[in-house]
């Protein structure tokens, strides 16, 4: 009998979804990085730039929601942005303590120069799938987070 059966050997990691996602999710940074382009922007810089692009003047706890990056790094996100000009800092009218982050005009340039390799980047990295399977990778990755229905 083999002893790849045998109960220490029930669990694979390499098989579980998280270590999956995690390969997927490492492959498709690699393939960002490869194929940003001029603008030198991480995926976390330009998402965070889309989302200040998208959603008009944005707080950092706004950032947050919308980018699914924790506190601490859109800090950080912010600073090298604003380092670079893409952004620029106000303050909230309501609250002075409230930091709202503004898309500069370079900041705007670099998203719109960024876009087309983005779109590329996403080919790329769903390059083994055929079309269904490209339909049902984000389906699926859609439907895994969502709040469960109760």
């Amino acid at each position: 009998m083999s002893s790849s059966h045998s109960p220490e050997h029930a669990y694979t990691f390499s098989e579980q979804v998280g270590h999956l996602l995690r390969k997927a999710y490492q492959r498709h940074m690699a393939i960002f990085q490869q194929n940003v382009g001029d603008s030198q922007l991480t995926a976390v810089q330009f998402i965070t730039l889309c989302a200040v692009r998208d959603n008009g003047p944005s707080s950092l706890t706004e950032l947050v929601a919308v980018t699914a990056v924790d506190q601490a790094t859109i800090r950080g996100i912010v600073e090298r942005l604003k380092a670079r000009e893409l952004i620029s800092l106000g303050h909230d009218a309501q609250d002075k303590r409230k930091v709202i982050v503004h898309l500069s005009e370079a900041g705007r340039a670099a998203v719109d120069q960024t876009v087309p390799r983005a779109q590329e980047i996403s080919e790329l990295t769903l390059t083994n799938l055929n079309p269904a399977e490209r339909v049902a990778m984000v389906y699926l990755l859609r439907k895994m987070i969502e709040e469960p229905q109760e």
